[in-house]
């Protein structure tokens, strides 16, 4: 039965048969969201009960889809499982305090060395400008990956809260994104990418636009799924200082 006699039969029969079928062709779907956050079986401890809150997501499509708008059913569902999935990571307390503390000294870092370097820093740069060794430097940056791909609405304080499109400065300042229009804050955003270096350009093609995974992305830059993460999360912030024009007075937390 093709995926729209499916449709047609369970919109006019609301058989459970039929139902539970729809749920099992489209489970795949929630594995693929994980793996576009950037979370494996074989990595994360958590994985399973995200798998469940994607499921969640899931059945909460199949019953409120509505095939006569005419939006596709892929598209529907995964909307509604990434939400699931975010909300059930929000109410994780997966990053230590240790772990957030470190994550927002590399982004200090980076965000006053694109400001005094006028250019992307190298990592040994941000692990020289913050008195940590390379690997730590490295595992602050997985760290800060996983938290822009999960917590892209909503955050906590004590979150990073960043994602492309989501530019947050601390609670008591002015953000400066709210007195540009949308075409200056394009251009901010064209000339912050064309200023990262050429790797991480890629990457951020390939994820934003080409909507591989980071297991993906890693096989086509021949570096492991952990590397891609690193390299996404300094791009991300380097673009969070290009965009902000790096003002002084701001906190980012």
């Amino acid at each position: 039965m093709t995926e729209e006699e499916l449709w047609q039969r369970y919109s006019t029969t609301r058989d459970q048969a039929v139902r539970e079928e729809i749920i099992l062709r489209f489970a795949p779907l929630v594995h693929h969201v994980l793996a576009r956050l950037g979370y494996a079986p074989a990595t994360k401890a958590d994985y399973d009960d995200l798998v469940g809150q994607g499921l969640l997501g899931l059945i909460d499509a199949v019953d409120h889809y509505d095939p006569a708008r005419g939006v596709r059913f892929s598209t529907y569902a995964t909307i509604r499982i990434r939400g699931r999935i975010l909300d059930g990571l929000r109410t994780m307390d997966w990053l230590s305090r240790s772990a957030r503390r470190r994550t927002r000294q590399v982004q200090t870092a980076i965000r006053d060395l694109c400001a005094s370097l006028g250019r992307s820093p190298e990592e040994e740069e941000i692990a020289a400008y913050i008195g940590l060794s390379l690997d730590e430097v490295h595992e602050a940056l997985t760290q800060a990956s996983h938290v822009i791909l999960s917590l892209e609405a909503d955050p906590d304080e004590d979150e990073l809260g960043l994602s492309l499109r989501d530019v947050l400065p601390d609670d008591g300042a002015v953000d400066p994104l709210e007195e540009v229009s949308e075409a200056e804050l394009l251009e901010r955003l064209k000339r912050a990418l064309a200023e990262l270096p050429e790797r991480e350009r890629l990457l951020i093609s390939l994820y934003y636009y080409n909507e591989l995974t980071m297991k993906e992305i890693g096989a086509l830059l021949n570096v492991s799924e952990s590397r891609v993460c690193q390299l996404h999360a300094k791009a991300m912030l380097t673009l969070r200082a290009g965009l902000l024009g790096i003002p002084a007075q701001m906190e980012v937390v």
